[in-house]
């Protein structure tokens, strides 16, 4: 093809919460903002990774039902996009007995052609080794003589190097279509990664990220655009849905000729009547927003407002995309209980927030003045259970089959289990899910009761450690006390039995935490952990609460991930285990 023309591609990154499964809702979905983005002018539109089926659909992809209905919705979706724009979006495909994770490409009204993932992502939210196959091409979208290399999720870093995949394709930018969950820090690191793959191939790079909560995982959206050169042209906010309208400037005035070396699959559509001169900015060499350019990047998040961002968005997908009206929980008094209900309502709203208070004889008047203070600061509904007279009645029934035995533990934890038991009664009587409140400190070293207080729906904050919880805490009310000082300035206790605090059983948070950090994060051995000035005993001990209380965390409610590889599958131990440190 020949062409003298210096214009401009315009490219919408469509940033979707998709929920897996929901296939005829999220074509429509897919359908109703691709003709709002072509009605912005884009040229090029791009979903998220398996925008079609939602991310990741794990063993829905053993049914084969739910292939053919995913196969019926693209071919359905050929007729309903706008006819100008090439689009590329996110699916599952089988061909044969193989399933592929793709990138399917239309325009026109017809299926164009598809771009099968080389790279399988075998990371703590999806291992797509156990479901699909890889691909063994690249591929590039030629769009009347201009190439667009099309990559997914992992492919950007993998050992499959996109750089070399796509020399002598002359290609003029790449996209990416991925499903990157949020993790904290890992923005940067994105960034890092894709302004690295812009630099090694000369182009521009733009990726289109899901957003949203799914199950465990949240994703944070922040789709991102890159100049030549790596440098950061645009970005979409964290957390909500977008469409990012970006400008990649056409080089040059003929398009650079594919070599005979270039293998790959080349997806051929029409020459875009819409691709039209425009001046080159002098000096720029990349991307450029086709909004105005102070709200062009997105402003970007310090790491509490992504914490707590990822944590507000994952509790309302999961509490809305599984139907529930309202959540309960518990309120001790305590900091944890706090930060959840705080989060709940900044969720939800206060109507769909429910405490419930159940003091026993042990119980301060100071806490529970506390937990009713807080209900009154965040204007949710509360009631009142006193557990005094059950915990009387379990052990007036149970003390004779241990006649002459001390007081221990076993009346502590009934405690734990009469709360739980009348939250999940609420929870069956109205259809509320329960929301538990035990924090990362708590989960990892088992200091929590099995059937008691880790026993409800969705255990919101299982990865926020005790000292981001008071962080949090503090920072929620930056504006003002919600949150009673009080409650964030208490020595933390379980209150099962008189006088008791949490640093009775456990080492000082501040030791424990870093600990933890170390161990699960890290990924680092006891004599580097001792090495980095901690007590061998101390360390040795932390060790050994965590691997021991497997058995807990396995009958545990799911919750939501801010670090990789934390109490899933990738991390997961044998319950029974007799390896000792």
């Amino acid at each position: 093809m020949k062409s003298d023309r210096v214009g401009t591609l315009r490219v919408a990154l469509v940033q979707m919460n998709a929920s897996v499964g929901a296939l005829a809702a999220n074509a429509r979905g897919i359908v109703e903002r691709a003709h709002g983005a072509a009605k912005g002018g884009a040229d090029l539109i791009v979903f998220p990774e398996m925008a079609l089926s939602g991310y990741p659909p794990e063993g829905l992809l053993r049914n084969p039902d739910f292939l053919s209905d995913c196969a019926k919705e693209l071919r359905a979706l050929a007729a309903s996009l706008p006819p100008e724009p090439v689009v590329v979006l996110g699916a599952p495909i089988q061909e044969r007995k193989a399933i592929f994770n793709a990138a399917v490409v239309f325009q026109g009204g017809r299926l164009r052609g598809v771009h099968r993932k080389r790279y399988l992502s075998d990371s703590d939210v999806f291992d797509e080794r156990d479901f699909f196959e890889a691909g063994v091409r690249a591929s590039v979208v030629d769009i009347g003589g201009l190439r667009v290399g099309l990559l997914i999720s992992d492919e950007v870093c993998s050992t499959h190097a996109p750089q070399n995949a796509f020399r002598g394709a002359g290609v003029a930018a790449a996209v990416t279509t991925a499903a990157l969950a949020f993790r904290r820090g890992a923005l940067a690191v994105r960034r890092k990664v894709l302004g690295a793959l812009a630099r090694q191939m000369g182009v521009p790079v733009l990726s289109a990220n899901l957003v949203g909560g799914q199950d465990e995982s949240v994703f944070d959206g922040a789709s991102l655009a890159l100049d030549a050169r790596g440098r950061l042209r645009a970005r979409a906010d964290q957390f909500v849905e977008t469409i990012l309208h970006v400008e990649v400037p056409l080089e040059g005035k003929r398009p650079p000729r594919i070599s005979k070396g270039w293998k790959g699959a080349t997806i051929r559509v029409p020459r875009l009547g819409s691709v039209q001169k425009s001046p080159r900015a002098e000096g720029y060499d990349g991307v450029a927003t086709s909004a105005v350019p102070r709200n062009s990047i997105a402003p970007e998040l310090s790491d509490l407002e992504q914490v707590y961002g990822a944590l507000v968005l994952g509790l309302r997908d999961y509490v809305g995309k599984n139907g529930f009206g309202k959540v309960v929980l518990g309120l001790s008094g305590g900091v944890d209980s706090a930060l959840v209900a705080a989060i709940c309502v900044d969720a939800l709203g206060a109507d769909r927030v429910v405490g419930v208070t159940m003091p026993s004889s042990i119980t301060a008047s100071e806490t529970l003045g506390d937990a009713l203070r807080l209900a009154k600061n965040l204007g949710i509904e509360i009631h009142t259970v006193s557990i005094r007279r059950l915990h009387e009645a379990y052990l007036e029934e149970l003390s004779p089959l241990w006649p002459g035995r001390p007081l221990d533990l076993t009346e502590e934890n009934i405690q734990a289990r009469i709360r739980a038991n009348t939250l999940m009664a609420l929870s069956n009587k109205f259809g509320w899910l329960v929301v538990t409140t035990g924090n990362k400190s708590e989960v990892a070293t088992g200091y929590c009761t099995l059937y008691g207080d880790s026993a409800g729906g969705f255990s919101l904050i299982r990865d926020v450690p005790k000292t981001l919880v008071w962080t949090l805490s503090r920072w929620r009310n930056r504006s003002g006390e919600v949150i009673p000082e009080t409650i964030i300035e208490r020595a933390p206790s379980a209150e099962l039995r008189p006088g008791q605090k949490d640093q009775d059983s456990l080492p000082p948070y501040d030791v424990l935490d870093e600990i933890i950090v170390r161990y699960l994060d890290r990924g680092m051995r006891m004599a580097a952990i001792v090495a980095d000035g901690f007590d061998p005993e101390v360390v040795k001990r932390t060790i050994r609460l965590i691997d021991r209380s497997e058995f807990k965390r396995r009958q545990a409610a799911p919750g939501i991930s801010l670090t990789p590889w934390v109490f899933r599958s990738g991390r997961r131990l044998p319950i029974t285990n007799l390896y000792r440190v």
